[in-house]
């Protein structure tokens, strides 16, 4: 008797799943490509005066969940992470790491170009995924603290939108508050975005491919990190 082939039951379809949401992230936001900020946001950022929690929540949560640099870093981190005592401590050194640059690079007015802090956001997509292959155990004999990386990255993802917000001179009446009001919604918007990526994982762990195919998508995560790298390069020769 013929058997019949369970498209559900491929290998390939977790991995091919969850990169495509990632990937779908980034098409519904095309603009993020360099931190950016939609051109709608743009001008209602430079326009608004005062202290504003619910824009500046709103604006921190979109950035988060249409970052996909971001979304692909996080994934990286949890990828082997089963406890959410584990992931929690993670995703808090990143957040923290985010928050000091963001509010002090837009404090203390630091201006570096976007496109090369956004490639070494790429790379640290890259970095993460060598990290979760064993590249450097074999390569070096050593393995990185992964939680001094997962910090030290945090803080040129905070810089990446701290480079961008500089570009479109905020009010600076209540400028401070609206910061803080910003990474409250970053929070919640890494929040909400690493619930959909652990269930996502969840359910690859449980199809019994996770481990078989871990490897292969942690390639295909370093090749979109070196897609992200050659983009931001591009643009800041071209620029």
């Amino acid at each position: 008797m013929q058997s019949i082939h369970n498209p559900l039951a491929s290998p390939w379809l977790w991995p091919m799943v969850f990169m495509a949401a990632l990937m779908l992230f980034a098409g519904l936001a095309p603009e993020a490509l360099a931190h950016g900020v939609t051109a709608g946001d743009k001008g209602y950022i430079q326009e608004i005066s005062g202290i504003m929690p619910i824009p500046f929540i709103y604006l921190g949560a979109k950035h988060m969940m249409t970052g996909y640099d971001h979304l692909l870093f996080l994934f990286g981190v949890i990828f082997f992470l089963y406890r959410l005592k584990d992931v929690g401590i993670y995703v808090t050194l990143f957040a923290v790491g985010h928050v000091i640059t963001l509010l002090g690079g837009v404090l203390m007015n630091i201006n570096i170009s976007a496109y090369l802090i956004d490639a070494i956001i790429g790379f640290s997509v890259v970095y993460k995924a060598l990290d979760n292959m064993g590249a450097f155990q074999r390569w070096f004999g050593v393995q990185p603290n992964t939680k001094v990386a997962t910090f030290v990255f945090g803080l040129f993802h905070g810089f990446g939108l701290a480079t961008k917000i500089l570009e479109y001179d905020i009010n600076p009446d209540g400028l401070i508050a609206n910061l803080i009001f910003f990474n409250i919604g970053v929070e919640i918007g890494q929040l909400l975005a690493l619930a959909g990526i652990l269930i996502a994982i969840s359910f690859w762990r449980k199809s019994g491919s996770f481990m078989k195919h871990a490897y292969t998508a942690n390639a295909f995560m370093m090749m979109l990190g070196f897609l992200l790298m050659g983009y931001q390069l591009t643009g800041y020769i071209v620029m």
